[in-house]
């Protein structure tokens, strides 16, 4: 065997302990099998915030000889599998701003495996996975995305289910028995090692040909040169904003070129212009700036630069004016007001349907509170 590698991309602070136990998990099995690993983060300082995508590697080889030689980068060039915790960051993820938007699938080897996290089908994910010039598999193990609190761990068993699917898509990793036995010790025991055997026994891959994938651009940036940076420390301004695209009137706040926040998104706003009383409470709370004031005073929200953090939701008095709204649901970041300008019957029973398949959907951007899981098992339990 020579030296695997698999990466584990996962919403910072709400996904990290999930993470780190997966790829711990991966170390701990591979030792029972003989060989050695080690398991460590990127992205684990300031860029790990507010579900900003972060990651988790696991390195596998037959000797420390091995291992030492692939540790000689930052992070693997490349993959043998991509493990994505949550199905929204298909879309591309943007860790840090100058790496613009990488693709869920760049360090992904020809003919290693993607497993996502989700309860679309392989055809609906690809419509938001960029396309590789190489062969892939792409592997679903079926939930919607584990997110926790800041300080909660969401123990739902998703990790044994993916390390289950991982032993199944790339058996040289670590052998079934290995993971099993590691379940017992690191996670303690019968339910979760069930989850996994299960989730070995039902996991299929769909082979994904070179060009298939959606049709998402790639936003890539080039990094000042030395021959190019300015003396000093020198920090470029945003440039101030101007009047809204759509006509007369109304503003556009100035936004970096390079940093669009979208990636850091699992759900986002959708308005009901007919309801908005034009409070400016959403333009004046949001921490991104990302409302547009449009010509008829109205607040349309920019959905490049949108992160999806919910506050607007939360500050508007009007009921069902702003709702999150799953990502997974959206294939652009057109501008709704526009939409609505073009056709209101049509925008209004887009949205009605939107909001009406959220409300009868589990929340899944995480819990605001120290004892939210607790809560909602409670509830689970009284139903």
């Amino acid at each position: 065997m020579s030296t695997l590698a698999v990466e584990v991309v996962y919403r910072g602070i709400f996904q990290k302990t999930l993470a780190r136990n997966i790829v711990r998990s991966i170390v701990f099995a591979a030792r029972k099998d003989g060989k050695i690993g080690t398991a460590f983060g990127r992205y684990g300082d300031s860029p790990e915030r507010n579900g900003i995508p972060a990651k988790q590697f696991a390195i596998v080889a037959d000797d420390s000889e091995e291992l030492e030689e692939s540790l000689a980068v930052y992070q693997a060039n490349e993959v043998d599998v991509t493990i994505n915790v949550d199905d929204t960051m298909c879309k591309g993820i943007e860790s840090w701003a100058w790496y613009g938007l990488q693709p869920i699938n760049e360090l992904t080897k020809p003919g290693g495996t993607l497993i996502v996290t989700s309860r679309q089908q392989a055809d609906a994910l690809l419509e938001d996975i960029h396309p590789k010039e190489t062969p892939y598999n792409l592997s679903i193990v079926t939930g919607i995305p584990s997110f926790s609190g800041l300080w909660v761990y969401k123990d739902d068993h998703t990790d044994a289910r993916i390390l289950g699917a991982l032993c199944k898509v790339c058996p040289d990793l670590v052998s079934l028995d290995a993971m099993l036995e590691t379940i017992e010790e690191q996670m303690g025991g019968g339910t979760k090692i069930a989850s996994a055997q299960r989730s070995f026994d039902r996991t299929a891959t769909r082979p994904v040909e070179p060009g298939e994938g959606g049709n998402q651009r790639e936003m890539k940036f080039e990094m000042p040169g030395w021959k190019t940076m300015q003396e000093g420390l020198v920090i470029q301004a945003i440039p101030e904003g101007g009047e809204f695209a759509e006509g007369e009137g109304g503003y556009v706040p100035g936004r970096s070129e390079v940093f669009k926040k979208f990636s850091t998104r699992s759900m986002r706003p959708v308005i009901n212009f007919d309801t908005c009383i034009k409070c400016t409470l959403c333009w004046l709370q949001c921490p991104d700036t990302c409302f547009d004031v449009t010509p008829d005073g109205l607040y349309d929200a920019n959905m490049e630069s949108c992160c999806g953090c919910g506050v607007c939701e939360a500050v508007c008095p009007v009921a069902d004016c702003v709702t999150m709204v799953n990502e997974a649901e959206f294939n652009d970041h057109n501008s709704q007001w526009e939409m609505w300008q073009k056709d209101k019957d049509g925008y209004n029973k887009w949205m009605t349907q939107l909001v009406e398949k959220q409300k009868a959907e589990t929340r899944t951007h995480g819990f605001h509170h120290v004892g939210g899981y607790a809560e909602e098992i409670q509830t689970a339990e009284a139903d």
